[in-house]
């Protein structure tokens, strides 16, 4: 059966006419990013293509060609024995690579030769990925999103979560960045993804939501750690209705604590980053903010570090940057507990929050 080709721009709302999406790449490439739903079939695998690479710079084009596609060959094969032998002969899968050619192509013709419908994206990841950055703008642009403020420690990430489980519409961008946003956000263990699959996981949350319901977000600043939020979504979420989420500077501290215990456990970890504020803050204040720390007095150092240092800058970013926020909602939390919580969720979905 004659394989079909698809342009990017239209796969972007096609995804879901297709039993399985195809990734033809090397392992490190799949991992760096892929389309949404994806799975991992190299033609030819991480080490395999270095090496073909090689013959074609030092040996020639030629003696790589045949090289490459008697690896590919095998590795299709392998492919074919483990995940297609059972696939009936209306299955449907999309193909692609990098740029669309040889990897997926070779795939694509063996499959279609059995007499499955194939369809290969034109231009390969390298096209979908620039379809996806030209589809973002107007995405961001047809949502109604509700900024959730306060600042550091308020309780803005647990009140998303209260969102969510309330059934409302939530974007993370924290959680899909893996990453609490501040310099001290680093999560220990868990790192960040790249930037192409940040951009990846936040179009494919986009295309999800109903934009006649409202989509709850943090307001998060230009990056998340070391990952950039698209212009488009900041612009977008600059200019919609904001929350002021609110919370006791004693349970803020304990707010903190509770998020960020592998600093308690840690505390080597904890001097480390602080150090990353010696520039703004001066070695004196943060020598002593170490000294505070090895002393077993957290708790202040924690507080000190709110009032005397994020608070300020937070505050100074919102104004600048949210131009509704002066307008904004007020959400006063009693408490950090699940029960005030979840009723400022409640009262948020159900519209009933207004200088609560």
């Amino acid at each position: 059966m004659p394989v079909r080709t698809l342009p990017a721009t239209e796969a972007l709302s096609r995804l879901g006419d297709f039993d399985t999406v195809i990734d033809a790449r090397t392992e490190d490439e799949y991992a760096l990013d892929h389309v949404p739903g994806a799975i991992n079939w190299p033609t030819l695998d991480n080490q395999e293509r270095i090496d073909i690479g090689t013959m074609y710079k030092q040996v020639n084009a030629f003696e790589a060609k045949k090289r490459g596609a008697a690896i590919a060959a095998r590795n299709i094969a392998a492919h074919i024995e483990r995940h297609v032998l059972d696939k009936p002969k209306d299955w449907k899968p999309l193909v692609y690579c990098w740029r669309g050619g040889n990897r997926s192509g070779s795939l694509a013709t063996i499959l279609g030769a059995i007499g499955f419908q194939v369809t290969l994206i034109e231009g390969g990841y390298k096209a979908w990925r620039a379809a996806l950055v030209d589809d973002m703008p107007r995405l961001a642009q047809r949502l109604n999103f509700r900024v959730v403020c306060g600042p550091t420690g308020s309780g803005k990430t647990r009140l998303l979560q209260a969102l969510a489980g309330q059934g409302a519409q939530v974007l993370d961008l924290e959680a899909i960045a893996c990453h609490r946003s501040s310099v001290l956000g680093h999560i220990p263990g868990v790192p960040q993804p790249s930037q192409k699959a940040f951009d990846r996981l936040i179009w494919d949350a986009l295309q999800r939501f109903d934009p006649a319901r409202p989509v709850f977000v943090e307001s998060e600043s230009k990056k998340v750690g070391n990952l950039r939020v698209p212009d488009a979504l900041i612009e977008a979420m600059r200019g919609s209705p904001c929350i002021d989420l609110r919370l006791p500077d004693e349970e803020r501290v304990a707010l903190l604590l509770e998020d960020y215990d592998f600093f308690v456990k840690d505390t080597a970890h904890f001097c480390e980053r602080l150090k990353a504020l010696t520039e703004l803050r001066g070695h004196a204040v943060v020598d002593r903010w170490i000294e505070q720390v090895q002393a077993g007095q957290i708790p202040a150092v924690v507080l000190d570090l709110l009032v005397s240092h994020y608070d300020p800058l937070y505050m100074a970013s919102i104004r600048r940057n949210f131009r509704q926020y002066d307008q904004a909602d007020v959400i006063a939390l009693p408490d950090r507990s699940t029960t005030a919580l979840q009723e400022a969720a409640r009262q948020l979905v159900t519209g009933q929050a207004s200088a609560v």
